[in-house]
């Protein structure tokens, strides 16, 4: 009897119609996945459910670093080897399909994974994945074949070749998508630092509210994907000051009423700015845009919306930002000591902040205080 790694009896061959149930049940949900990690466990797992092997894995080549990675399962850290190495380095390098019995009479076979995790690699087979044009980006790699004699076939090339030349689309349309929502993220950022730029502040300080924001957000139990559109949308929270003058933005001393009363547009004009986006991720940027100064009690601006009128977004980056303010040099002030911070804002809740919003603040500080130290304003030399 054989047994895997695990020790699983070996398995039986499947018949076609299995073949068949396992091709159309994760091609239903591949086909809709966007997240490149995700998409990688679940093709990882029809090819070792497909070819029965013990274990399956996709390589990604990352030219720019000279390594290969893959996501072996959800929750965990990326898997990285430097490239080329190993039998799936070599498929990604020549192109070829490597198909041998036993990896440790393979001088290509490297075996770093087996020493760290205890595991022991016999049969391999590596198919190499290509993009729309042809390009080599990856390495589909099985190990350990389940039924017979624990060697891959021919047929198991031919299978796995088919799943290759379906993957090296799939994953080619989820890299785009990546780089679609990482422009999309860059240029959120880089709109939003220009509104603080105009008061003096740096890109961190956006960064550092985003990142505020998104925690705040998970804490109070908002999903990730709501908790991820808050944390997208929260950078431009202070883009109207781009029409604030500069005398008023820059004055190192107190501002006059009216000068204040100039200050308070930007709220107004960040929300036009924004509000006839159908974008989802633009029209809670208006909203935030519009209230992050309304107060709990009322007494905010613009519109002097109380309580639970507020939107929720809204007074989540409220919170964030003025905890930033506070620990953070400005132009007219020097950063608050933690103790003091905290005080303000027990003193504050129901009043300022969002009564709620606030405990949980105060009960996590820790978390945005590591946040406000990982993110630090870098001096500029021509500030010194």
């Amino acid at each position: 009897m054989l047994v895997n790694q695990q020790g699983s009896v070996k398995q039986a061959e499947l018949l076609p119609e299995e073949m068949l149930e396992i091709m159309f049940t994760y091609a239903a949900k591949i086909s809709g996945e966007n997240d490149l990690d995700r998409l990688l466990v679940l093709m990882a797992e029809m090819g070792r459910k497909w070819i029965q092997a013990d274990r399956c894995t996709l390589w990604l080549l990352d030219e720019e670093r000279k390594v290969i990675w893959t996501k072996v399962a959800d929750g965990l850290e990326r898997v990285e080897i430097p490239h080329p190495a190993g039998l799936a380095g070599h498929t990604i390098l020549s192109g070829e399909t490597v198909l041998v019995k036993d990896a440790y009479k393979d001088t290509r076979f490297n075996d770093a994974i087996d020493q760290q995790t205890g595991y022991q690699t016999k049969s391999v087979l590596c198919i190499p994945i290509r993009n729309f044009d042809g390009t080599i980006i990856g390495a589909y790699q099985a190990i350990n074949k389940m039924t017979g004699t624990g060697a891959f076939s021919d047929l198991d090339v031919k299978h796995l070749q088919f799943a290759a030349s379906y993957m090296g689309k799939s994953i080619q349309a989820a890299l785009l998508h990546e780089e679609l929502v990482e422009t999309q993220k860059e240029i959120i950022f880089r709109l939003g630092e220009v509104g603080e730029s105009r008061s003096q502040e740096t890109g961190q300080h956006v960064k550092r509210v985003a990142k505020y924001s998104y925690l705040l957000a998970r804490l109070y139990g908002l999903s990730e994907n709501e908790a991820s559109l808050i944390e997208l949308a929260s950078p431009m929270h202070d883009i109207g000051k781009v029409a604030i003058p500069d005398s008023i933005l820059e004055k190192p001393g107190k501002l006059t009423s009216e000068e204040f009363d100039v200050i308070k547009t930007h709220t107004t004009t960040g929300y036009h700015i924004f509000k006839g986006s159908k974008r989802r991720i633009l029209k809670i940027a208006a909203i935030i845009a519009h209230q992050h100064h309304e107060r709990w009690d009322g007494k905010g601006y613009p519109n002097g919306l109380k309580a639970e009128e507020i939107h929720l977004y809204a007074r989540i980056t409220g919170l964030a930002d003025v905890f930033d303010a506070l620990a953070s040099d400005r132009i007219y002030k020097k950063a608050w000591p933690l103790p003091k911070i905290i005080q303000l804002i027990q003193e504050e809740k129901g009043k300022q902040f969002d009564p709620l919003l606030a405990d949980i603040f105060l009960a996590h500080i820790d978390q945005f205080v590591e946040i406000k130290e990982r993110y630090t304003d870098v001096v500029k030399e021509d500030s010194i």
